[in-house]
């Protein structure tokens, strides 16, 4: 591969890829190798400089930084290649890596299931489990191989169609969308399809380009294609549209239009299918036709004559007497008849990025697996805006990362110190609190009564039963201390399933304590999931949108929490982080009162 490019974004994808699969072949994420990446990753996603200009000398002064992977960051930034990545890219192909991502399937499980069953892909792995001989391994059973066919069931692997999950997907589009917007000649850029629509899972990449002179744009865009490091194979090049494939198997299609058409294009292109299709019928109702290069009037024999609109999307739905649909709202799930001002005209004022006045999710080094100090994360709040903040470090139940009473009343101190230094946001002594099994949680009573706001949160046992689930879930919310309920089932999605549970019992629930339910807006998690928003929604119940950041780099998570909350038709006046400070606070402070 030619020399390039690289980003800082590249740089730490490579260095996220090279952790894990060598993990596969250290059989242990926690081997010196894998836990040497990932320091360096965590390190030099919070440097300020440019790392992709640092020399190895410069990158080994940056904590967490080793040598030998200070060596490979330089080789893949002159490059665009590493030596290491490809050889284990060679050996541990995206088909049998997918195969990692199954709740139960660990390293040295999935290298059994090649070397004693020549299991190779997901279909090698169904065979297994079909024909009974996954309980034949060592350290497996029935039980084993019944729970590893449930989570795939659970994870949404078992068709045809591989999903990519979009913590893996958008960054990726982001980057490229990034990459393609400095390319000369071109005058917009936008991905769209299920990932604009903010998807959980995606088949693949769209991405649409405006250009004066589509064909020239895509010879150049072609040639930034070849030589970049997320494309392995361009399977179509043709004057308005290109397709590749990444390393891992995701293809991306690359669609180059006149700006003119951009609106129509994108529009068109991010769909869902079923809501164009509904479009198209209000179209046609007007005497129109609507299609990726715009909405035309017909003429008297039936054939497309003006454009109407083509340049905008807002001004396609204006054309066809509706309100503009945010993307995430875009399923077919009314939203088409409630944006018509002709059917229902009551699209709701869903909740935007920038209503949120504070996060209440927030974890600092005090948390075990915190990486920046109070100071910093406060800093990074205090410049986003906010007009409070909790700090919810860990519990002491949560093995490595809790802290014990004595920790959090100097962790109280520590905060009130640093209030100091930001009169203009209101810092509250916070605890993300463990739930356990039972539905029990960190310390006692009297103790957790002094925290100013907490949120609690399932870190375990996520094999109960549904009615167990439930029962534990219900338990902490009816807990006098609990205000609200972090990453309802613990997913990670395509990587682990969440909790079960019954969810109108759980919302009830909710609803008649008086405690929000967490949108979580960290990509892995988007937890609780829209659908599930949108019935809390229905039922009333008080949302809160949160980071859970760990670092300082994580923040932008409340975007995505904002996007999640949109699929969910979320209105502002739900969502308690919305309100201005003293309303806030004076529903913490009363909410739970008899």
């Amino acid at each position: 591969m030619a020399s390039g490019k690289r980003s800082t974004s590249d740089v730490l994808a490579m260095l996220t890829e090279l952790a894990g699969l060598t993990t596969l072949a250290e059989e242990s994420p926690q081997s010196f190798k894998v836990r040497a990446y990932e320091n360096a990753r965590h390190a030099l996603e919070g440097e300020a400089r440019d790392i992709t200009g640092l020399s190895v000398a410069e990158l080994v002064k940056i904590k967490g930084v080793g040598k030998a992977t200070a060596s490979k960051v330089r080789e893949f930034v002159e490059t665009g290649s590493v030596e290491k990545l490809e050889l284990l890219r060679s050996e541990y192909p995206p088909a049998f890596v997918e195969l990692s991502k199954i709740p139960g399937v660990g390293p040295k499980t999935l290298k059994a299931m090649r070397r004693e069953l020549g299991i190779e892909d997901l279909d090698g792995l169904k065979d297994a489990i079909a024909a009974e001989s996954l309980r034949n391994l060592a350290g497996l059973g029935p039980a084993s191989e019944a729970k590893i066919a449930k989570s795939i069931e659970r994870l949404g692997l078992t068709g045809k169609d591989r999903r990519t999950p979009i913590a893996d997907a958008l960054p990726l589009a982001e980057n490229l969308v990034a990459e393609l917007a400095r390319v000369s000649g071109v005058a917009e850029v936008a991905y769209c399809g299920s990932l604009r629509r903010f998807s959980e899972t995606v088949g693949d990449i769209d991405i649409t380009v405006a250009a004066p002179e589509p064909g020239a744009a895509m010879g150049v865009i072609v040639e930034l294609l070849m030589d970049h490091t997320q494309v392995k194979e361009i399977i179509l090049s043709g004057e308005t549209k290109t397709s590749f494939l990444t390393p891992t198997g995701l293809q991306v299609d690359v669609r180059v239009v006149k700006p003119s058409e951009f609106g129509a294009a994108t529009l068109y292109f991010t769909g869902s299918k079923a809501h164009n299709i509904a479009l198209r019928q209000r179209a046609i109702d007007r005497g129109m036709t609507l299609n990726e290069y715009g909405l035309f009037r017909l003429d008297a024999a039936g054939k497309p004559g003006p454009n109407v609109a083509s340049e905008t999307e807002a001004a396609i739905y204006q054309a066809l007497d509706m309100a503009y649909v945010p993307t995430p709202m875009r399923e077919a799930t009314g939203e088409v008849d409630a944006a018509a001002f002709d059917v229902d005209g009551s699209l709701p004022e869903v909740v935007q990025r920038t209503d949120i006045r504070g996060d209440l999710h927030y974890h600092t080094d005090r948390s075990g697996d915190g990486r920046s100090t109070v100071e910093e994360m406060v800093a990074q709040a205090s410049s986003h805006g906010y007009e409070y903040l909790a700090i919810t470090d860990h519990g002491e139940d949560l093995a490595i990362n809790g802290s014990t009473q004595d920790e959090m009343l100097a962790h109280r101190a520590h905060i009130a110190e640093v209030q100091k230094a930001y009169p203009e946001i209101t810092l509250l002594w916070g605890c993300e609190l463990n739930i356990d099994p039972t539905g029990g949680l960190d310390y006692d009573a009297d103790f957790r009564a002094q925290f100013d706001y907490t949120v609690a949160s399932v870190h375990s046992a996520f094999d109960r039963s549904a009615k167990e689930q439930t029962r534990r879930l219900v338990t902490a919310i009816a807990d006098p201390t609990v205000d609200s309920i972090g990453h309802l089932t613990g997913r990670y999605i395509g990587r682990r399933p969440g909790i079960e549970l019954d969810i109108d019992i759980v919302l009830e629930a909710l609803f008649e304590f008086d405690v929000a339910l967490e949108i979580n807006g960290a990509l892995q998690r988007l937890d609780a999931a829209s659908d599930v928003v949108r019935r809390a929604v229905q039922r009333g119940v008080k949302l809160v949108i949160n980071t859970d950041s760990h670092h300082t780099s994580e923040l932008g998570r409340m975007d995505y929490g904002v996007l999640t909350a949109q699929r969910g038709w979320v209105p502002r006046e739900l969502v308690v982080n919305t309100w201005p400070r003293a309303r806030f606070l004076d529903w913490v402070a009363t909410h739970r009162d008899p």
